[in-house]
C-alpha cells in the first residue's frame, strides 16, 4: 500500500512539473543531432520527482545509471543515434536539392 502511494506521489510530481519552468526550447529549433535531450530530459524530471518522494530510491537510480554497462551503452546509444542523425540531415538536404532543381527549377 505504501509503495502504491509514493508511486502515485511520483506520478503526480512527474506530471505537475512543466517545461516552460525550466525554460526548456524546443528540440528543433536548437540542435538536430541532440536525439538524447528528449530521454535526457525525461530522465531528469524522473529522478527529480522520485528525489522529492524518496532519496533512497533516486541515490538507487543514480548509482544505476552511473554503472559502467548502462555508461556504455549509453555511450554507444550516442554514437549511433550521432550517425544516424547525420544520415537523416544528408537526406534531408538531398530531397529539399531534389525540390528546389526538379520541380521548383531554381
Amino acid at each position: 500500500m505504501l509503495q502504491s502511494r509514493a508511486l502515485v506521489i511520483a506520478l503526480i510530481l512527474l506530471l505537475s512539473t512543466t517545461l516552460p519552468e525550466v525554460q526548456s526550447k524546443s528540440i528543433f529549433d536548437t540542435d538536430r543531432r541532440n536525439l538524447l535531450a528528449i530521454p535526457e530530459t525525461i530522465s531528469s524530471y524522473f529522478y527529480e520527482a522520485v528525489n522529492k518522494v524518496s532519496p533512497k530510491v533516486s541515490q538507487f537510480l543514480l548509482d544505476t545509471v552511473q554503472s559502467p554497462t548502462v555508461t556504455a551503452a549509453r555511450q554507444r546509444f550516442a554514437k549511433e543515434a550521432t550517425k544516424v542523425s547525420i544520415m537523416f540531415e544528408q537526406l534531408f538536404e538531398k530531397i529539399k536539392s531534389l525540390w528546389y532543381k526538379g520541380i521548383l527549377g531554381y
